[in-house]
């Protein structure tokens, strides 16, 4: 009886291959105002990090919030 070594499986295609910081961006983007895709939706829960969701989410939550207090404020100044 002969004795076969076991060696390992090695798949090429098993490593998750990252998004992009512009494909991060546009999804964060199109979630923000309603208009994501299920196709890309599946594809950043399938490759994506969620810690590089959460803190593009927050950053773009702060730009956006302070983006419109500025233009308030602006508007606000120049009306009276």
């Amino acid at each position: 009886m002969t004795q076969e070594k076991h060696v390992p499986h090695t798949d090429n295609n098993t490593k998750k291959e990252q998004l992009t910081f512009i494909q991060v961006m546009l999804s964060i983007l199109a979630s923000a105002f309603g208009v994501q895709t299920s196709q890309n939706r599946k594809r950043d829960f399938a490759k994506g990090n969620p810690l590089h969701f959460v803190i593009s989410g927050i950053l773009f939550t702060i730009i956006f919030v302070v983006g419109m207090i500025m233009l308030v404020n602006t508007i606000l100044t120049n009306a009276t």
